[in-house]
């Protein structure tokens, strides 16, 4: 018997242990660039409103308790910069642009203001969140060659992500999510004015900013099933 009782009370308590609530879903929304090229506006809703800058992905969130989760992303990221753009008259008068893919892995922690719980009876639930994380990207260097901006080699390198957003839930399965990203990259060479990051010789003029790194940022939408058992966040063991 009390082999029994031990056999059916470690049972249990593994599954508590694993049993946790998810949420997977696509993200889409817009991206737009910060740099030594186009507009040095962060928050400029003409940019987020066009379509052909449209960004994707996939989201996951682990939920660890009633504050706070664990999400894992892929998304692709694109943006179309142009000095037209720009406030700055040197700018307008320059007139370089480009357009990138920037494909993006990222994890990171998603803390919550208040508590977040997606078995409460209460629904809907609103809930305002931060999160952070790493990033890895992978998109193209630029180059300038007169008044052109080209692809010269891949570029690839680390992101800190810098997110605030809201949640809601849909009924019992689903999570409706708004939010506004920045990602913060170690590299200046999204934008081609810091050619030196380029592994080969090369003759491309330096320009802009030599002090302040390339920006992106997204502003969307996810919509995330939910699944898994019930958690119990206070459980001992």
């Amino acid at each position: 018997m009390k082999s029994l009782y031990f056999l059916i009370t470690f049972i249990f308590t593994a599954q508590s242990l694993i049993g946790q609530t998810y949420e997977i879903g696509p993200i889409l929304g817009n991206t737009a660039f910060v740099g030594d090229v186009g507009s040095t506006q962060v928050v400029n809703p003409d940019q987020f409103l066009e379509l052909n800058k449209y960004s994707y992905g996939l989201l996951f969130r682990w939920n660890r308790s009633k504050r706070h989760s664990f999400r894992f992303s892929a998304t692709k990221f694109r943006t179309f910069v142009d000095d037209s753009e720009s406030s700055i008259p040197e700018r307008q008068a320059r007139n370089l642009s480009f357009n990138s893919e920037i494909n993006e892995l990222s994890i990171g922690l998603e803390y919550t203001f208040w508590e977040w719980d997606l078995h409460a009876v209460k629904r809907p639930q609103l809930v305002p969140y931060l999160s952070t994380g790493v990033a890895y990207f992978f998109t193209d260097h630029q180059a300038r060659a007169g008044d052109e901006l080209l692809e010269s080699g891949g570029l690839n390198g680390f992101a800190i992500p810098l997110t605030i957003g809201v949640k809601t839930t849909i009924g019992n399965r689903f999570v409706l999510s708004a939010e506004f990203s920045a990602r913060y990259t170690f590299t200046d060479n999204i934008d081609g004015s810091s050619p030196s990051e380029l592994e080969t010789n090369n003759a491309f003029p330096e320009f802009g900013n030599p002090n302040s790194n390339d920006w992106y940022i997204f502003a969307g939408f996810s919509l995330t099933y939910t699944f898994g058992r019930k958690p119990c966040y206070n459980c001992k063991f």
